[in-house]
């Protein structure tokens, strides 16, 4: 009997409208508002894997600091440490909003599961295979996959020959 593949959570991209909502309810216990229940679920069981591009985080810092969040340095420093970092080799092109293109071009290349925003119109459905999905979705389920490399070597064993 062979063993199930591993599963993974998803992996997404967060528009800063989620995140400056999320901050902004994050204090309730329960959280009332879905993109702090998101955030809260996040930082609490790691629920899924956090793409990010060092533009996308200066936004984040930028917007946040605008707004007055007084931790905003700590809060972008927090996420640098436990996101994962995607590096952008193709832009997707023909965006409603060209202020979107980190956060498309970042689910494009980090092979994101979802995006995750209050505005998605701005996300058009048909030029990404991420699903665009608002803070009161449910995560969309990572397809279980067996690793690259293991599966790489299933393939040679089984065309390995004894002699």
């Amino acid at each position: 009997m062979s063993p199930k593949p591993w599963k993974q959570p998803p992996k997404g991209v967060v528009d800063t409208s989620v995140l400056v909502a999320g901050i902004s309810g994050f204090r309730d216990s329960p959280p009332r508002v879905p993109s702090a229940a998101l955030l809260r679920a996040w930082t609490e069981s790691s629920t899924f894997v956090w793409l990010v591009t060092e533009d996308i985080l200066s936004e984040y810092r930028e917007v946040l600091e605008r707004l007055n969040v007084h931790a905003a340095a700590e809060i972008v420093a927090l996420i640098r440490e436990e996101a994962r970092f995607v590096r952008v080799t193709r832009h997707i092109e023909g965006l409603p909003d060209r202020d979107d293109a980190a956060f498309v071009d970042c689910a494009a290349n980090g092979d994101a599961d979802f995006v995750v925003t209050l505005n998605p119109k701005d996300f058009p459905q048909s030029k990404l295979r991420a699903k665009v999905i608002s803070p009161t979705e449910p995560l969309p389920r990572r397809p279980r996959t067996v690793k690259t490399r293991r599966a790489r070597l299933a393939a040679t064993m089984k065309t390995a020959r004894t002699t």
